[in-house]
């Protein structure tokens, strides 16, 4: 990770006529991290998230961006919140345009923009949370997943280092909610240190670099996520349950069984803990092939030609923009989340697979690859689909 670009030091604050919310806390945030704050309703999540940008002054203590001490003046203010996005839970409060062009154009515009640069950042906002096209609408249309997507586009149109999301998955189906944290995903591949908030374990758990569990203000806890979730007492305390993978590594732990150190956060990671315990093969026949087709560059490759050969090969999306050229070309897609770790489960069962990709999260499917390969001394082959690889074989 990057060198510290947020800091919260003994900072506290009460409000008018109210309860303290926020009780002397004191953390760090890495350029690149993805962080989760999580604990019940009224543990101070959503406090601690608006002194991010500035629109909460703490009592006392101090908040830093590059360890810098955060000023209040309306010059200050605005650089903050250039660097430092924020989405809210209901994405209702925070549209406020007769247009969606207009509202992802508002930021850009009150920063200065020219018509041009105005016009550019809002197409490219769009683009990124798979909305090209979707400028004219009138947001009162839009589903609440495409709200969301709406104010996250009017965040990214002023190109912040950091993101801030309030319940990123508040009011959204498990489909949309899966959508949301992809794309949170593929951001943070694109360099977007990404903090949020949630009162939902099971989400945070898979998804973090580090979490810090919070109640009543404090925090509890604060480490890489088998850690902070790792205590049961704390995360009773905290009114929350541990996660459903790490409740069950425990328990076979408990249990005697010879397990590996490192905890499971994903299906994958908890098969290869049940075939340490049971002293299985992760693989019992010849590995199966991951290949890529990068949907933002340019190819000679027919994929309805490929796909007419290769009929049996499940095919996973990932990214907006992936997502959006498979129902463009009317690909139907069967992985649409945790597609990287389900193509190793289908390589395991000696099967191939293909994942539509954008060109940011290629690294993150080779890296992910490479480490359960080197943790489970097993070969799967990770390649590009090319014109001379189109040629109805499905290994390439």
């Amino acid at each position: 990770m990057g060198h510290i670009i947020l800091e919260a030091r003994d900072i506290r604050y009460r409000y008018p006529r109210g309860p303290e919310a926020i009780r002397g806390m004191s953390f760090h945030v890495r350029k690149g991290e993805k962080v989760s704050l999580v604990g019940p309703n009224g543990a101070g999540k959503s406090t601690l998230l608006l002194m991010f940008n500035g629109m909460i002054r703490p009592d006392s203590g101090t908040i830093l961006i590059d360890n810098a001490p955060m000023r209040y003046d309306r010059a200050s203010l605005r650089t903050i919140r250039k660097r430092v996005g924020f989405v809210m839970q209901n994405p209702d409060r925070q549209i406020i345009s007769p247009t969606v062009f207009q509202d992802v154009a508002f930021g850009p515009t009150n920063l200065g923009f020219s018509d041009r640069e105005v016009k550019d950042a809002v197409e490219n906002a769009l683009r990124l949370v798979g909305l090209s096209g979707f400028d004219r609408r009138p947001p009162h249309q839009l589903s609440g997943g495409e709200k969301k997507r709406v104010a996250i586009a009017g965040v990214l149109a002023m190109d912040p280092d950091i993101l801030v999301f309030d319940e990123p998955t508040s009011g959204l189906d498990p489909s949309g909610s899966e959508d949301i944290m992809e794309l949170l995903d593929e951001l943070n591949q694109q360099g977007k240190t990404v903090i949020i908030s949630t009162h939902d374990i099971e989400l945070a758990y898979p998804w973090a670099d580090r979490a810090i569990l919070l109640l009543n203000g404090k925090i509890l806890q604060e480490d890489v996520p088998d850690v902070a979730f790792g205590d049961p007492e704390l995360v009773r305390k905290a009114r929350l349950s541990m996660p459903t993978l790490l409740e069950l590594y425990c328990e076979l732990e408990r249990r005697g069984f010879a397990l590996p150190e490192r905890k499971p956060r994903t299906v994958l990671d908890m098969i290869n803990v049940m075939d340490r315990a049971f002293r299985n093969k992760p693989c019992y026949t010849e590995p199966g092939s991951i290949t890529l087709f990068d949907v933002d560059a340019p190819s000679e490759v027919d994929l309805h030609a490929w796909r007419a050969s290769n009929q049996e090969v499940p095919i996973g999306g990932m990214g907006t923009r992936a997502k959006q050229y498979a129902s463009d070309m009317l690909i139907s897609l069967d992985f649409t989340y945790g597609v990287i770790d389900k193509c190793i489960l289908k390589a395991l069962l000696g099967e191939d697979s293909l994942i539509l990709i954008t060109g940011s999260m290629v690294k993150r499917v080779h890296d992910r690859v490479e480490e359960f390969c080197r943790e489970n001394r097993v070969t799967i082959q990770v390649t590009m689909l090319t014109p001379a690889s189109n040629s109805g074989e499905s290994r390439p």
